[in-house]
């Protein structure tokens, strides 16, 4: 394509796609008489040279009709050569670097080196905007490879862009400049360029960040783009929305195709695939295709069972819609036997969304359900809106034994005074018996040993025993032995049970001296934690130089364990190695009893 074949005057507008000859091309030098006039082959709206005003090698123009309505061409060997002067050709791509005549380069977004690209925020210092910028990158000589350096790739994926100038679409940034390799101003390292509108908002590594995103909200950022992606696919386009750092998430919560060129292999299927791995991401914070593209994103790469089979979003996020487990699963080509589940299309994804999306609209006067991720501040439904639920409450648990302890005691009285009065009316004493109301009594846990005398442990420290991280909310864990239950010390929130990412977490209990202890008492809402009760030799010991004392799953509520007061013990390490609801555990209060001779 001759130099400046892009139509750069006021607001670029996009290319519907027709290419002559020429642009196949790529031709590399302008025509010395038009450049030094300065100007150039006229252009038509799609940016193809206009054949009716093309010029011949001396600079005279040439209707179709001089040569019988065949388009004129410029014979190779009369072409001057025009030499970019040695300023220009030191130019790289480093930020702050021009790009052209018209675009600055200013900051350097990500890369995908499958197509040999990279990503870039640009300026466009005519209309003073924000523009994206893909550039093509020369590759290092290869006498081995039938494309040493990337030319006939830059060159084919070039002409793809100027066959897609036409498309526009809300889910895909429009196409504004082409750069055809050999334009003048381009740095000498790149074979080409595609410019397009600037997509606002954040980066998919930058959505997952904080946590996943809700699973509405998911599937309706996904909807606009699997529509973008239908209809590229219907005029015999594809995006190449396969790799997480061509996609943004604008303020409103969209994803779009915000970097173009894709490679040359990509395919419709390969989009089918792009689309199920942002679904994927944005429900569990792990990008599911190329673990490369994943960690230069900054994301985790997705799980896998010992097969290669992924884990499915809802063995990663309980609360996850069955039919969006269902259609990640199978746009990413992991259904069940037989293929059945399998997507093959976009337009299927794109409805099979959509669907979702109305159902959840018409919902929307019920309160969604839990689904793992915190409320956004512009939801109708906020977490504060449901009612706290109380009945598993450890305060309210021990007010409710106090008050029946209380209206037992009443109740013997009543009935100690009526024994009196039934006894002086049939008795024919004058004298009545006394009778004494039995003592009311504290209830007696399931398995506690009796013990004669007890007396509370006073001298004791806590804290947390990780030795496979870094201490779940290590500053918190003095909560368990303040002596207030309403204070807590929790787990970090897992994504699976122990022991898939480590073997358990405890919190390690020193005494000012050994002490004789009798009995345990654990105050937890997060019923069924198993815990295991072991003695250490000292604060710092390791799990190995533990010795296991017994085995307990928590109740909601207090939870009394009887030890074995013979020997003495200066530290407990209270392990935890299953996990309550929700893959968390919550503690409010530790104490401990000793035997007194």
């Amino acid at each position: 394509m001759p130099d400046e074949t892009s139509a750069r005057q006021g607001e670029a507008k996009p290319l519907n796609g027709q290419i002559d000859e020429r642009a196949a091309r790529t031709e590399r030098h302008p025509n010395p008489q038009a450049d030094a006039a300065g100007t150039h082959p006229s252009l038509d709206p799609a940016g193809a040279v206009d054949p009716a005003t093309a010029t011949t090698h001396d600079g005279r123009e040439q209707s179709p009709a001089a040569d019988g309505g065949a388009t004129a061409r410029v014979p190779a060997q009369t072409r001057a050569t025009e030499r970019i002067p040695a300023a220009r050709d030191a130019v790289g791509t480093a930020a702050g670097s021009p790009l052209t005549d018209r675009y600055v380069l200013r900051q350097r977004t990500g890369s995908d080196p499958s197509a040999g690209a990279e990503f870039w925020r640009a300026e466009d210092t005519v209309l003073r905007r924000p523009v994206a910028v893909t550039l093509l990158r020369r590759l290092p000589a290869d006498d081995r490879s039938d494309d040493p350096e990337g030319s006939a790739r830059a060159g084919e994926m070039i002409v793809r862009a100027l066959r897609s100038g036409c498309f526009e679409h809300p889910g895909s940034a429009r196409l504004l400049d082409v750069l055809a390799p050999g334009t003048h101003g381009l740095p000498a390292d790149v074979l080409g360029a595609a410019v397009a509108e600037w997509v606002p908002g954040r980066s998919l590594a930058e959505t997952v960040a904080d946590g996943p995103v809700r699973a509405q909200r998911a599937a309706k950022a996904v909807e606009t783009l699997a529509a973008s992606a239908t209809e590229a696919h219907q005029q015999g386009l594809v995006l190449g929305c396969d790799h997480p750092q061509r996609i943004r998430i604008t303020p409103d919560g969209r994803a779009i195709l915000a970097f173009l060129l894709p490679r040359p292999s990509v395919s419709a299927a390969d989009d089918v695939r792009g689309l199920g791995g942002l679904l994927y991401t944005l429900l569990t914070r792990r990008w599911p295709l190329s673990v490369a593209d994943a960690a230069r994103a900054g994301l985790v790469a997705a799980d896998r069972t010992p097969t290669g089979r992924l884990r499915s979003p809802a063995q990663l996020r309980p609360g996850v819609p069955l039919e969006l487990d269902t259609l990640c699963m199978g746009a990413l080509g992991q259904a069940g036997e037989g293929g059945l589940g399998r997507v093959h299309t976009a337009a299927a994804m794109h409805r099979m969304l959509a669907d979702v999306v109305a159902e959840h609209a018409d919902q929307a006067f019920f309160p969604p359900v839990h689904d793992g991720a915190p409320s956004d501040p512009d939801d109708v439904w906020q977490d504060s809106d449901r009612l706290p639920d109380t009945r598993n409450d450890p305060q309210r648990r021990r007010n409710l034994r106090v008050g029946l302890a209380v209206l037992a005691i009443g109740v013997l009285i009543v009935l100690g005074y009526l024994g009196i009065q039934v006894g002086a009316l049939f008795g024919g004493s004058s004298t009545p018996p006394v009778v004494i109301p039995p003592a009311a009594t504290a209830p007696v846990q399931q398995g506690q040993a009796p013990a004669a005398v007890a007396a509370p442990v006073q001298d004791v420290s806590v804290q947390v025993f990780d030795p496979a991280g870094d201490g779940d909310n290590a500053a918190t864990v003095d909560r368990v032995v303040d002596g207030d239950p309403s204070t807590t010390w929790s787990t970090s929130r897992y994504f699976q049970q122990f022991p898939a990412l480590k073997p358990g977490i405890g919190i390690m209990v020193s005494f000012g001296s050994p002490e004789p202890v009798s009995r345990l008492t654990i105050d937890s809402a997060s019923a069924g934690t198993v815990m295991e009760v072991r003695t250490a030799p000292t604060a710092d010991a390791t799990l190995g130089q533990t010795d296991l004392v017994r085995t307990m799953t928590l109740e909601q509520g207090e939870t009394v364990v009887p030890l074995d007061a013979a020997e003495p013990t200066g530290h407990l390490l209270l392990w935890i190695t299953g996990l309550g609801p929700g893959n968390q555990s919550e503690i409010g209060e530790i104490s401990f009893e000793r035997a007194v001779q």
